[in-house]
């Protein structure tokens, strides 16, 4: 048994598999979108988000309704992942953190990260950041607590569409249990030490794929199941009406925003990174031979040439 030749076989087959399954769930999201976007009216940027300030022409809320108070439709069966920045104003900030921390509690959420800056002597100069993660599916309800409690000064929400990363991902780990499944009947009928070594070893990195494929399942269903809430609480001895804010005000909060979806940028692409390099290192690997056989016959096309001309410089002598 030519295990080595098995060996390769069996990892093709799992790379194509994969590649098939991602291709065809492609391809069926795409047309799920189509549909999407013809009824709900929602048109999708380069990295699969939408605002709802585009997709919706009606004035939001707080909350993320509508000003009748219905609330904004999401489809089903696609995977989404909601992100919400606010910006609140209280007299007594220990107090809001509270009754905040009450809130989260009962909705079954949890506090992701917590900052608070400046010092409780000074005259209402404290400020909390807060990372909370909620249920998606009471992420409204929590915002409209939020309210409430403080004065909402500003609000702003982000949905993005992950189906197709996460049906990729999951295409991909369906292919290497197959190709595990295969090497361990490979195993099996070894009949050599060196052919247990190499269908372990191929094993080894299975395995490793698989626990990086799962845990980045893991990480797309927290997404998905909880929304994040990126809530800024200023300390002010007066609240601030919203028709009031001021140049700076608005050029605060957008900057805070556009760090956090920085932020968000940078984790996709590391993300994306790890998944794929084993595939990147194939394609690089096939490049550099690819390269290298290229040279190597230009390299003996050349030597040929010189001993040609060499050749017939000496008869011609």
């Amino acid at each position: 048994m030519n295990i080595k030749k098995t060996l390769l076989c069996v990892t093709a087959a799992a790379l194509l598999a994969g590649s098939l399954a991602a291709c065809s769930q492609k391809s069926v999201s795409s047309a799920q979108r189509t549909g999407y976007e013809s009824a709900y009216d929602i048109s999708y940027d380069d990295t699969g988000e939408i605002s709802f300030e585009s997709a919706m022409p009606v004035a939001l809320n707080a909350s993320g309704k509508s000003a009748a108070g219905s609330a904004i439709p999401l489809p089903e069966n696609r995977k989404w992942v909601i992100t919400m920045n606010l910006t609140a104003e209280t007299e007594d900030l220990d107090a809001a953190l509270t009754q905040l921390s009450a809130k989260i509690q009962e909705l079954n959420g949890y506090v992701e990260s917590q900052s608070i800056t400046g010092s409780s002597t000074a005259s209402r100069s404290r400020y909390a950041y807060l990372t909370i993660r909620v249920p998606a599916e009471q992420v409204d309800q929590f915002a409209e607590d939020v309210s409430g409690m403080t004065n909402l000064v500003s609000t702003s929400r982000r949905v993005e569409d992950i189906t197709l990363s996460y049906t990729d991902t999951e295409g991909r780990l369906n292919a290497l249990k197959t190709e595990e499944a295969r090497l361990l009947e490979l195993m099996e009928q070894a009949e050599t030490m060196s052919d247990l070594l190499d269908i372990e070893e191929r094993l080894t990195e299975v395995r490793y794929q698989l626990e990086n494929y799962t845990s980045t399942l893991r990480l797309y269903d927290n997404q998905v199941d909880y929304a994040t809430v990126e809530l800024r609480v200023n300390e002010v001895e007066k609240y601030t009406p919203a028709e009031q804010r001021g140049f700076w005000q608005k050029i605060t909060d957008g900057l805070s925003d556009s760090i956090v979806d920085l932020g968000h940028a940078i984790v996709d692409f590391i993300s994306w990174l790890i998944i794929d390099l084993p595939y990147l290192l194939v394609i690089a690997l096939l490049a550099w031979l690819a390269t290298a056989l290229t040279r190597r016959c230009l390299r003996r096309k050349k030597a040929k040439k010189q001993a040609k001309e060499e050749k017939k410089e000496t008869e011609e002598k």
